[in-house]
């Protein structure tokens, strides 16, 4: 996840292919998922629309389940865990990029996910590299709150992960204490 710049799929014609992994539990009976928010001068002083789910660039020849869980593993620092998967349809996002999903219902412990890192100029026209992770923090959140976070592209996996039949009668954030 770098700072938006004109895509290589607007200069080719060509759209970048994304996938991606929108890890899921049950908590009482509220739906969290697990989102990153990205690294990098850009988005420091962005919360609110600026989190993603952890995803990567792949080839037109790679599988996107495979993709996913790699992606999955860099941004972390650990390999995805085993649970259901459900994947849901490709979406263009407003990049340009079509982002593939992967739902996966399993826990994961996140105090020791650390991220891989990406270098660039910073700042820019210094001539001075730096280094960033990928992801600076990842939190599971209830559902109702990661609309609020994700990017816009990435609310649309939200709608399908609450319409999945194992999830009916689940909650987007906890019911308001009565009494």
């Amino acid at each position: 996840m770098r700072p938006p710049s004109r895509s290589s799929s607007e200069a080719t014609g060509v759209a970048k292919l994304s996938a991606g992994v929108l890890l899921h539990r049950v908590t009482g009976r509220v739906v969290e998922v697990l989102i990153g928010h990205p690294g990098g001068p850009f988005w420091a002083r962005k919360d609110d629309g600026a989190w993603s789910i952890p995803k990567g660039e792949y080839g037109s020849g790679e599988d996107p389940w495979q993709a996913a869980r790699r992606e999955f593993a860099e941004e972390l620092g650990c390999p995805l865990p085993p649970g259901p998967r459900v994947a849901f349809d490709p979406v263009k996002q407003p990049s340009g990029k079509i982002l593939t999903v992967f739902a996966v219902a399993a826990d994961l412990d996140i105090t020791h996910a650390r991220s891989n890192t990406f270098t660039m100029e910073w700042p820019k026209g210094s001539g001075r590299l730096q280094e960033f992770p990928e992801l600076d923090r990842v939190a599971w959140v209830p559902v109702a709150q990661a609309r609020t976070k994700l990017l816009t592209g990435h609310v649309v996996f939200l709608d399908q992960l609450m319409a999945q039949p194992h999830l009916a009668g689940l909650h987007e954030e906890a019911p308001e204490p009565t009494g």
